[in-house]
């Protein structure tokens, strides 16, 4: 197992256990490239110089500057920051719990996974996860994280195999942009009845178990295709032109064609001679029995 992200104690009241955070994602991605020049092909660098010499500058040489008066600065060591006093660097406070329906997706920012410390801090770790898990409900507080003090929501998972929690950090409402400003404008034509239905009647038919493995990067694919045909000096498959059309012409038969898709024509079946018999027979009222073909060859045979 990793080591883990962070680690230090959740508080609820005067409830208090060790835990451990690791991320729950991780880069998958295989394809990585590297600046090369066009020219001679070789990787370009990236050197940290100073400004006034172009002189190279060693990372061990370079600390942090925070700008209070245009070009004057005032120096703040790494060892000054891992220094802070703030509780939230080792303790996660709950301040509050909210309905997981309350919060807005847009919020998440970043999942993890949340162990207890030891095998001494599971028994309050389960009483706590049972209870998120019972009452569906998320217990909020603050943790400070890759140089920043995030909000953060604690929740249980809803598989019960799964004896864990998720932590995700949430961004600030300081953060989201208002919906407003982007919404504001958009035209709200009343909505025809029958047309409602069959949206609904065509989300209901595409509606499954949600499969995560199910969805993969095809990003990832399409340069991969790319890579290999370069290393095969063979022709770079072109992307193909979508066929979906920018406007719908006629929204009513859209959304009837995609609920009833039209169902593919077969070829009529073609006469046979028994076939053909029945429907003169028939044209003449009289009834035709089928012809077998055997009987009729040793008919011909015995005259």
């Amino acid at each position: 197992m990793a080591r883990p992200f962070w680690s230090g104690q959740i508080q609820i009241s005067l409830v208090t256990f060790g835990v451990k955070l690791f991320p729950a994602t991780e880069a998958k991605s295989e394809i990585r490239f590297h600046q090369i020049s066009r020219k001679s092909g070789e990787r370009v660098r990236h050197q940290k110089v100073s400004t006034n010499d172009d002189a190279p500058v060693e990372n061990d040489d370079i600390v942090k500057g925070y700008e209070y008066s245009k070009g004057e600065y005032i120096q703040i060591e790494p060892e000054e920051i891992a220094n802070l006093r703030i509780a939230s660097r080792h303790t996660l406070e709950i301040q509050q719990f909210v309905n997981l329906g309350e919060l807005d997706p847009a919020l998440y920012e970043k999942p993890y996974f949340v162990v207890p410390e030891n095998d001494s801090q599971a028994d309050a770790f389960a009483v706590v996860r049972k209870a998120l898990q019972e009452t569906g409900k998320a217990a909020l507080g603050k943790i400070a994280l890759s140089g920043r003090e995030h909000l953060m929501a604690i929740v249980a998972p809803t598989d019960d195999k799964l004896a864990g929690l998720m932590g995700f950090t949430l961004r600030y409402a300081a953060e989201m942009r208002s919906a407003a400003e982007y919404f504001t404008g958009i035209r709200t034509p009343s909505i025809d009845t029958e047309q409602l239905a069959l949206a609904k009647e065509l989300i209901q038919r595409k509606t499954a178990k949600f499969d995560p493995a199910k969805y993969t990067d095809g990003y990832e694919a399409a340069l991969r295709e790319l890579v290999d045909a370069k290393l095969k000096h063979i022709p770079v498959a072109e992307e193909q032109k979508s066929t979906i059309r920018a406007k719908v012409v006629d929204l009513m038969d859209a959304l009837r064609r995609s609920v009833n898709p039209p169902s593919e024509k077969k070829p009529p079946a073609r006469a046979t001679s028994n076939t053909k018999a029945k429907t003169r027979g028939a044209r003449n009222g009289q009834t035709v029995l089928p012809i077998d073909a055997k009987s009729v060859d040793k008919r011909r045979k015995s005259a």
